[in-house]
């Protein structure tokens, strides 16, 4: 059932339309992640549909009473109070009585005067007059099934338990559909596992906005791109979608091709001069004014940021040791008899929650700061450059240009010598933007700057702290292309699951029992490392020859109609895959989502069916294929 409907729908800021004339549906119990390059409008359409700002033209069709609620990315300024007094303002105009009552209730339990109890009966006065009780209820429910601690102020907690609390006074509304602009960004792995459990969970309809590639894939049931203006829907999840959109991909490169050959003949022949204006053809005149109508109004795909690393000179083998380091903070111990050896070529993650000390065993790692106990050597020849999550490199006032430049108009990379704007165009700053101030950036431009100063300097050790957060996939994917090829040593600081798996070859992790280790591999190693239980060496043991050989003839048979069914599957699942693929191909053809959007939807959810269908069949293969060998 279609909860939300957007039709024709169409918003500009001067320049080409962010949304131009899209027609979205959002149907309930969906999960549909948002997904687009930084600055295509993925934000702009969430505020549409939140009624935040008003469209150009279109119309927005929704179920009447329809309740949203929108999560932004950061934390709104201004935000205060306890934990109750921000999840009740999600309430509205109710929340101020819900407050007053909720402290005096409070107070309560130290003073229980005669004032204070006129106080409490003119509040509940108020709250009944506008059945104000199921509201407080609502209110308590969700700070509950959030965990969370109604009366901690809301500026002491951490980042992540901030979100956690906006994510509350979202929910408190009990919202048909719940919008999350980049939900994760901030969190580290811990709370972001815990919100894609809770969001799994949770039975409304979601429309959300993510970088993080393991969290779109665990979450989405649709992608909806959004380039270039306009929406393209991608039902499944995040592997299907990067399949499907090479194909759409490709046969856009093919029938633009084609088109630029047709234009570029017809060029020709009007170039011709007296001929063609003898032959007066006055109606291939008219096509060919269509025609380059046609390609001056065409937008083409954005390009792919071009990154280098200036590395420096070989280091020695030697980069870091250290024995046995220990460091506390306020009281606190970090880490205890912590020891490490990193050489060079080395690609090492960091992975811990926040506020457990990644960034001071960083400083000590890289002889900035002193342990309380034990020692740290440095190798010989170490040039260093280091990406900080604060951006505190950056000068806010200076334009992008004098950032990355200081006063030069030429930077060297690996030898070729560039012009500064050029440079700047690899990470996609038009001349325009590149002369404009820093505190003007998106979050995203911010990363893609600090990048292009960090690359112009040569290293031979890497030191990345919390690069991907504001980056698109797109960004994301040529990085970690680009950190591979790097021939030096890398220290990665990061919450992205997706980008430690492809990036690091080993882990040193702050583990849950307050202990500091080392693993071989990424995330996902770590994962199946740590929940590995103890192994007891065990001597082997034989069979005796009568239990072997009853072993050995011992099969779990079939019965005949599963044995039919094992012959057939294969030919099925081929059948399957062909049918997927026709109608991949059909989708992927330039004119498919120009026609009715019943009939788009009708293909999508056959496309759907068909998914469903061959995952079955393959599961059903599986079972009678490990019952026939057992």
């Amino acid at each position: 059932m279609a909860l939300l409907s957007l039709k024709q729908l169409s918003v500009s800021y001067g320049g080409p339309n962010l949304l131009d004339k899209v027609d979205f549906q959002l149907d309930k119990g969906e999960r549909v992640c948002l997904v687009g390059r930084n600055g295509a409008g993925k934000s702009t359409l969430m505020k549409v549909i939140a009624g935040e700002i008003t469209p150009d033209s279109g119309e927005m069709v929704g179920l009447q009473e329809l309740k949203i609620a929108r999560l932004e990315q950061e934390v709104p300024a201004g935000t205060g109070g306890s934990v109750f007094d921000v999840v009740a303002a999600g309430l509205g105009e109710v929340a101020p009585l819900l407050v007053e009552y909720h402290h005096i209730v409070q107070q309560l339990q130290h003073d229980s005067s005669e004032q204070i109890l006129n106080k409490l009966e003119k509040a509940q006065h108020k709250l009944e007059a506008v059945d104000g009780w199921s509201l407080e209820q609502q209110v308590e429910t969700v700070i509950s099934r959030l965990s969370l601690d109604a009366d901690v102020e809301f500026a002491s907690l951490s980042g992540g338990m901030k979100r956690r609390v906006l994510l509350a006074q979202a929910l408190v509304r009990q919202p048909d559909i719940l919008l999350l602009d980049e939900p994760t960004n901030h969190l580290d792995i811990s709370s972001i596992t815990w919100l894609e459990g809770f969001l799994k969970s949770y039975g409304g309809t979601l429309l959300f906005i993510t970088h993080d590639r393991s969290f779109l894939q665990a979450l989405a049931t649709r992608i909806v791109q959004l380039d270039r203006g306009q929406l393209v829907s991608f039902p499944g999840d995040y592997h299907s979608f990067l399949q499907k959109r090479e194909a759409l991909l490709a046969a856009e490169a093919e029938q633009n091709a084609l088109f630029d050959k047709k234009l570029a003949q017809e060029e020709v022949w009007i170039r011709q001069g007296i001929k063609a204006r003898r032959t007066r053809n006055e109606g291939r005149v008219r096509a060919l004014e269509k025609l380059r109508r046609e390609r001056g109004q065409r937008r083409e795909v954005q390009g792919n940021v071009s990154m280098q690393i200036q590395e420096g000179d070989r280091s020695g083998k030697l980069v870091v040791e250290v024995e046995n380091i220990s460091q506390e903070f306020d009281g606190r111990q970090l880490f205890k008899d912590f020891s490490t050896l990193i050489q060079r070529g080395d690609r090492i993650g960091i992975i811990g929650p926040n506020g457990c000390g990644k960034s001071t065993l960083l400083s000590i790692l890289l002889g900035r700061a002193e342990p309380q106990t034990g020692t740290v050597r440095l190798g010989t020849n170490l040039q260093v450059a280091y990406f900080d999550q604060l951006r505190s490199q950056l000068d806010e006032e200076a334009s992008v240009v004098d950032n990355v430049g200081q006063g030069r108009d030429f930077v060297e990379v690996n030898g070729s010598r560039k012009h500064i704007i050029g440079y700047l165009q690899d990470f996609l700053f038009t001349p325009e933007r590149a002369r404009t101030p820093v505190k003007v950036l998106s979050g995203g431009e911010r990363n893609r700057l600090l990048l292009a100063k960090l690359f112009t300097q040569p290293a031979n050790l890497l030191v990345l702290d919390e690069p991907t957060n504001d980056l698109d996939a797109e960004t994301l994917e040529l990085l970690e292309d680009l950190l591979l090829g790097f021939t030096g040593t890398m220290l990665l600081v990061s919450h992205d699951r997706s980008f430690l798996n492809n990036v690091v070859t080993s882990c040193i992790v702050f583990d849950e029992d307050q202990q500091v280790r080392e693993y071989v591999g990424g995330y996902d190693d770590w994962l199946a490392q740590r929940q590995q239980p103890a192994k007891q060496d065990k001597p082997a043991t034989k069979l005796e020859p009568a239990s072997a050989a009853k072993t050995a003839k011992k099969k779990s048979s079939l019965t005949y109609q599963q044995q039919l069914d094992l012959k057939a599957l294969p030919l099925e699942i081929e059948k399957l895959e062909q049918q997927i693929a026709a109608l991949t191909e059909k989708m992927a053809a330039a004119d498919f989502y120009q026609q009715d959007a019943t009939k788009i939807k009708q293909v999508q959810t056959q496309m759907t069916d068909l998914e469903k269908s061959l995952e079955a069949a393959f599961e059903k293969w599986e079972k009678l294929e490990a019952l026939q060998n057992d």
